[in-house]
């Protein structure tokens, strides 16, 4: 990746992160170990995660501009977030990824990024009973 550009741009910019998320979300509903903290309804939850992952990604501040700093963590406290359902949210977007046929590069970039604060929101160790 050439370092004079960012990841947003690298990875094709506004089109690129609206594929990701519309390829992700489905598998994200799908999934048993985290599918159920998603609400039924989940365009707003799209539009939210393509807002962030645009700014994350070094693109324009969208999510900051609408609804200020992103305080991500504190966002996902509400939801008991294990280990295990940080790392059945990097495979869904790891499946994405592949779906959308970002290069493996690329790829493995992204989700170096993103395994940070997935493991960061981590608030219990315990899965629900």
């Amino acid at each position: 990746m050439n370092r004079n550009i960012s990841l947003y741009e690298a990875i094709g910019g506004e089109n690129t992160v609206r594929e990701i998320v519309e390829s992700f979300y489905p598998k994200v509903q799908a999934d048993p170990l985290i599918g159920h903290l998603f609400p039924a309804d989940i365009e707003p939850v799209m539009e939210k995660q393509y807002q962030f992952l645009t700014q994350f990604f070094g693109g324009p501040s969208l999510y900051s501009d609408q609804y200020g700093h992103p305080m991500m963590r504190g966002r996902h406290l509400p939801f008991p977030i294990t280990p295990q359902r940080a790392e059945a949210w990097l495979n869904c977007m790891r499946r994405a990824l592949e779906e959308i046929a970002l290069e493996p590069e690329l790829r493995e970039i992204v989700l170096q990024r993103l395994s940070g604060p997935a493991h960061h929101f981590v608030n219990t160790s315990e899965e629900e009973t």
